[in-house]
């Protein structure tokens, strides 16, 4: 591989206190819960544990003013969850965050890459 052929991305993570962040893994989270309707299912698909997707979201909810996730029981009609407007507004601001370093940070990024190492395709 040449140096520069590879893409380098960029994985942020916004740290408010020692226990409340989002990163690229809550946002994956959120933006799965909106497209399945489910915590569980949402989990499932980034092979994450059903008690996990849970406590992310638990997380996620006490951080904010209001929830970020509506979720509602299982039963006869089965369970479900979305994203609530606020939930909402903080994906698309932590995504338009993402949007703006990676935008900001190009040029820096790209010099960078610049310097990398060539790297046999065998290894």
């Amino acid at each position: 591989m040449e140096p520069g052929t590879c893409h380098p991305r960029l994985r942020i993570r916004i740290v408010f206190g020692d226990e409340e962040m989002i990163g690229p893994g809550k946002a994956e989270l959120l933006e799965r819960i909106d497209r399945c309707g489910s915590i569980a299912a949402a989990g499932r698909e980034m092979g994450m544990s059903y008690k996990r997707a849970w406590q992310l979201i638990g997380t996620l909810n006490a951080m904010f003013c209001n929830p970020l996730v509506d979720s509602t029981r299982g039963g006869p009609g089965g369970g479900g969850a979305v994203l609530t407007d606020a939930g909402r507004t903080v994906l698309s601001l932590y995504r338009a965050f993402e949007s703006d370093a990676a935008d900001a940070g190009a040029a820096r990024l790209g010099e960078m890459q610049a310097l990398l190492r060539d790297i046999p395709a065998e290894k």
